[in-house]
């Protein structure tokens, strides 16, 4: 039996295979009746304009709008997140006949808002905004923000609304330049959960997310300083702001040393224990305190 006999010896069950991977979707247009009864019923975006004009003419600017240019331009706007308007339109306006946000829980916009964004924020579910029912539309506003995110107000005065323990540390002497506008809050923190404590942002190294400003101390060193690597910046620094210069966690260097090096201090060579009169900083000396390529003690 040649080859070409093979393979008709198996065209039916080939066939058959075939046909049953097919996707449900494929088969249901055989019956194109079937399938028409199926879909959704959108009665499309003019037709809301009819009603809804005030509310299209700013959709008209939102980035939202863009959902319009998808599938080819065939894409759907105002019922990709308010559900099929057939039912809403026959009912004269019916309001419990479409998907209104206003009147559901946060839980449930936020369901709705995730059939798209999910990808994007993987982790809101967990996030402390969404257990405190700060949802979606608790920031961002779908109908008229001119902003890329659709924040409903500058992302500084946004999260500052509702954190407003944080905001002094910004007024402070020695602070990051959140209200000067260098720095924004989503630098350091996704606002849509992490697996860290503040919604401080995940990073292989968690210190990147501070040397990638700070470049000069990013490193790596042949000689690291342990709590560097252990605890990281904030076992030094206050990150918002502080009284202190270099945002030191304490207003003196030698004290904040001697917190881990009090032994050592406390010694002759140092001579800076109790009732020292010695002044000057532990840095000093101690030059390249962030790690160093030359020396173990991090000296010049």
């Amino acid at each position: 039996m040649d080859f070409t006999r093979k393979v008709r010896g198996y065209r039916t069950p080939i066939l058959l295979t075939l046909c049953l991977l097919l996707p449900v979707g494929v088969i249901a247009s055989s019956n194109p009746g079937k399938a028409k009864a199926d879909q959704p019923l959108f009665v499309g975006e003019e037709t809301c304009k009819g009603c809804h004009d005030d509310i299209a003419k700013r959709f008209d600017e939102s980035a939202h709008k863009k959902m319009a240019l998808l599938h080819g331009g065939a894409g759907v706007t105002c019922e990709n997140c308010h559900g099929s308007g057939k039912a809403h339109v026959d009912g004269g306006g019916d309001t419990s006949k479409i998907f209104n946000p206003a009147k559901h829980s946060a839980k449930e916009v936020d369901a709705k808002c995730q059939t798209c964004h999910a990808g994007a924020h993987p982790n809101f579910d967990r996030s402390p905004h969404a257990k405190a029912n700060v949802g979606c539309i608790s920031c961002h506003s779908i109908h008229q923000s001119k902003d890329e995110k659709l924040l409903k107000v500058s992302q500084t005065k946004l999260c500052l609304q509702c954190h407003s323990d944080v905001k002094p540390a910004f007024s402070m002497p020695f602070h990051h330049k959140v209200n000067e506008g260098l720095v924004q809050c989503s630098d350091c923190h996704d606002a849509h959960g992490t697996f860290n404590a503040n919604n401080v942002k995940s990073t292989a190294d968690q210190n990147a997310i501070c040397t990638k400003c700070h470049t000069e101390v990013r490193g790596p060193f042949v000689y690291e300083h342990a709590p560097v690597k252990a605890e990281g910046c904030m076992g030094c620094h206050t990150p918002h702001g502080s009284q202190n210069p270099r945002m030191l966690n304490m207003p003196a260097i030698n004290p904040l040393c001697n917190q881990c090096h009090s032994g050592v201090a406390a010694n002759t060579v140092h001579g800076m224990g109790a009732g020292s009169s010695v002044t000057y900083p532990c840095t000093t000396c101690h030059t390249y305190i962030h790690g160093s390529n030359m020396n173990t003690a991090f000296i010049r």
